[in-house]
């Protein structure tokens, strides 16, 4: 299968791979992403993020170190990952480094960091984040941390901006080269990277809040402010993102958000932002090694120049334009 796809974000090395002590590994995972599906699938660049259980999740998985000391045990279990499957995936840091893994016939592994609750207010460690690889941080997930404050149904927590934390780790991140990722986050919060950030910005897993009222997805308002800052929006397959109520994912939904945000962002702000392992749903598409069946009806809606874009392009031209 031509390489050619780069999804935004995943959770199999967290939440797969890392607490399963050695019985599920990135060649032999049953789940949404394995090397072998990765490959059927046709990936061009996967972003594996570290996903931070905290609060009762973090009970529930029988997590008792601190955020930051789950970030080292998780990124250990990448680099292990990353050893053990070297023929086939490498890391990567910039545009220069998905081309070079591409002419050697390799799928490049970004590594992210989804809640930015383990900087806990500290500077030195976005620099330590940015030494290791992280290229991505999404400032929050669910619960308030030093940068911000998430999504929520609560309309005075939904408007509250970033922290004084945050507002410095935007111009930071801008000046490393890391990509600030506004999936999870309050929608005060948003509106604030939008203002303060020299760069684009992503929304590495989300859809459209016009479509399906969740307060996870993004209005039609922040689509257009996105697309005009240059940044993109991975879709995300979760069916509670698609469709209120529903736990069925199926391909004509995905479709439905992405002319959408086509629509109102721009063609050149879509790409994949599957939330593979991360996400309960059932899936019309089983896995990664069903997203040729996603490309196919997507035909129906897109030219090809455009399919091309959603698939790889937008997301190399942000890539080259922000990472370093």
């Amino acid at each position: 299968m031509e390489m050619r796809i780069i999804d935004t974000h995943c959770d199999t090395i967290g939440e797969c791979i890392a607490r399963s002590q050695g019985k599920i590994t990135l060649q032999n995972n049953p789940g949404h992403i394995n090397v072998d599906k990765l490959q059927k699938g046709g990936a061009l660049a996967e972003f594996f993020a570290i996903f931070i259980q905290t609060h009762e999740g973090a009970a529930q998985a029988g997590i008792h170190m601190t955020p930051y000391e789950y970030f080292q045990f998780v990124y250990q279990v990448y680099l292990k990952e990353l050893e053990a499957n070297q023929d086939v995936l490498a890391p990567a840091m910039n545009y220069e480094d998905i081309l070079r893994n591409k002419a050697a016939g390799k799928i490049s592994s970004v590594l992210t960091v989804e809640d930015g609750v383990p900087l806990d207010g500290k500077m030195e460690r976005l620099e330590e984040f940015y030494q290791k690889g992280v290229r991505l941080i999404s400032y929050t997930w669910n619960y308030e941390n030093s940068l911000g404050y998430p999504n929520s149904k609560d309309p005075a927590v939904m408007e509250k901006g970033l922290k004084p934390f945050g507002l410095e780790c935007i111009s930071r991140m801008n000046e490393l080269g890391m990509l600030i990722d506004v999936s999870h986050l309050s929608d005060g919060g948003f509106w604030d990277i939008v203002k303060h950030s020299k760069k684009p910005f992503i929304a590495s897993h989300s859809c459209c809040r016009a479509l399906c009222n969740h307060t996870r997805n993004l209005t039609d308002d922040m689509l257009h402010a996105l697309g005009e800052k240059g940044g993109v929006v991975g879709i995300n397959f979760a069916s509670q993102f698609l469709n209120e109520g529903s736990n069925d994912t199926d391909i004509a939904s995905i479709l439905r958000h992405m002319q959408h945000i086509r629509d109102k962002a721009g063609i050149d702000a879509l790409g994949f932002g599957s939330d593979f392992d991360g996400i309960t749903s059932n899936l019309e598409f089983r896995d990664y090694a069903g997203m040729p069946a996603i490309l196919d009806a997507m035909g129906q809606c897109f030219t090809d120049d455009e399919i091309e874009k959603i698939c790889n392009g937008n997301m190399l031209r942000l890539i080259r334009d922000t990472l370093k």
